[in-house]
């Protein structure tokens, strides 16, 4: 028979919020192991646009502006620590973003959102509505289609990637276990423990962090949740390396400092396919031509698909299963932005074992099952 591991805490998923809280939890002195099914699973981090923004965060919610705007706040202190521990620039910056508008119509809902958020926002970080002009100020050979914009000055964006490896090798730095190709199966009660069977063995811990993804739904059943998230499809583009040109983040357009220029993203409802398709590429290519005429004779190199993770109201879900204490259920679109939060505020909430009053919000009591079925 597999023999049993005992930690303190299981994690069960290895993206981005996994390896964030796991990160956490081993830098306040637990033993933790992550079990992550590997680079077979849905994982969302491939997707990742690597922006680190708050402008549109929190439309309809006071508590996730305040969220996103503490993990932002976090940001600088966070990239500079993990650097030191691991020697891997996640190449953070904050120079401002801006959403661009290409019709009048854009203008107005875009506007219609910010003002929404920025009821909300604290003075020095205000999401605005800014016109063509201004816009023209800050990015050179901006198309005539752009008729205006949101921006943000804390904004900026990262290396998802780079984050990702980052929290990866803290972690094992840090004496964290990383189990790969191990998928978890079940969880079960045991003796005043929790047991996560996978088919490598059983693994036992006082406390288990769920941070599956799209996974997540398959074990919220077996503790008696509601399905918690449904998959969202993105499509990205990357062309050839360019001279630098862009030295801010748009939203669905930046360059990285190699020079390649990522163009994103779709927002498609088809279940769990991954497919890059022509449809999508399309409209990727004619949406950012249209904002930067530039990239009309650019040679795109590579096109892929993921799938984002999201809940019925787009909000973040942390939930402590009731019944099941020490079971966390985790999960945000937002990995990269809210990357310190989870690493800070819920490796915190997990270890002490009481929901700070600023996560009551993300409760999953606010899920209703036919939303997501």
């Amino acid at each position: 028979m597999p023999q049993q591991t005992t930690r303190d805490v299981v994690i069960v998923g290895g993206g981005l919020i996994g390896a964030a809280v796991g990160f956490g939890l081993q830098r306040r002195g637990l033993s933790t192991v992550i079990l992550d099914e590997g680079d077979v699973a849905f994982r969302a981090a491939r997707g990742n646009f690597g922006l680190v923004w708050i402008q549109s965060k929190g439309s309809g919610s006071p508590d996730y502006v305040a969220w996103t705007r503490r993990a932002v706040d976090a940001w600088p202190d966070f990239a500079a620590e993990l650097a030191d521990l691991t020697g891997i620039d996640v190449g953070y910056r904050r120079p401002g973003g801006f959403h661009l508008c290409l019709s009048q119509a854009e203008v107005e809902q875009r506007g219609q959102m910010a003002q929404r958020v920025s009821r909300h926002q604290r003075e020095d970080g205000k999401t605005v509505m800014v016109d063509a002009a201004a816009v023209r100020e800050r990015v050179a050979g901006l198309g005539e289609a752009v008729v205006g914009a949101s921006y943000n000055p804390l904004d900026g964006d990262c290396s998802s990637l780079a984050l990702f490896r980052a929290l990866h090798e803290g972690y094992a730095r840090l004496g964290g276990t990383y189990r790969p190709a191990t998928a978890a199966r079940s969880i079960r009660t045991a003796g005043g423990a929790y047991r996560i069977e996978t088919d490598a063995g059983a693994f036992a811990a006082p406390k288990v962090v769920f941070a599956s993804g799209l996974g997540l739904n398959h074990f919220a059943a077996q503790v008696g949740l509601p399905p918690l998230v449904r998959a969202q499809k993105g499509q990205i583009i990357v062309t050839e390396r360019m001279r630098p040109f862009l030295d801010l983040p748009i939203s669905q357009i930046r360059q990285t400092p190699d020079g390649t220029v990522l163009i994103g993203d779709t927002k498609e409802e088809v279940g769990f396919d991954t497919a890059s398709t022509m449809g999508g590429m399309i409209e990727l290519a004619q949406r950012a031509v249209r904002a930067l005429p530039r990239l009309a004779d650019t040679r795109i190199i590579r096109s892929w698909g993921a799938l984002r993770v999201l809940t019925a109201d787009g909000l973040p879900l942390y939930e402590e299963a009731a019944g099941w204490p020490g079971v966390f259920f985790l999960t945000s679109h937002s990995g990269v932005t809210l990357a310190p939060a989870h690493a800070i505020a819920i490796a915190q909430w997990v270890a002490a074992g009481e929901m700070p009053d600023e996560l009551q919000a993300f409760s999953a009591t606010r899920v209703q099952a036919e939303k997501v079925a």
